[in-house]
């Protein structure tokens, strides 16, 4: 993963920034719209491919590199993942308001 090493700023902008906030902002659609959490799975993988392309077009970076694809589609999963955990938590609290605990 020397890829890695030589690129942080890249990394940190293209793959964690951009990438990370469209994932984040897909993952919240995703659950707002009651969608199931796998068809956000499915939009990560596209994702990915954008987020190398953006690597390769913009940073001289490798377009057909399995393992750079395969940490910008991880990152990008992390964070829709989250993001549709937390706008289901509370869509859910939201809707079904009886089954909070009582403090």
């Amino acid at each position: 993963m020397d890829f890695l090493a030589d690129n942080a700023g890249p990394f940190l902008l293209v793959t964690v920034v951009l990438g990370g906030g469209a994932a984040w902002q897909a993952g919240r659609a995703t659950a707002q719209t009651w969608r199931p959490w796998w068809q956000g799975l499915l939009y990560m993988f596209i994702l990915g491919a954008a987020v190398r392309f953006i690597h390769f077009a913009l940073f001289d970076g490798t377009l057909l590199s399995l393992p750079a694809y395969g940490i910008d589609t991880a990152v990008a999963i992390g964070c829709a993942g989250l993001s549709f955990h937390t706008t289901r938590a509370q869509q859910m609290a939201r809707q079904y308001g009886f089954l909070r605990k009582a403090a």
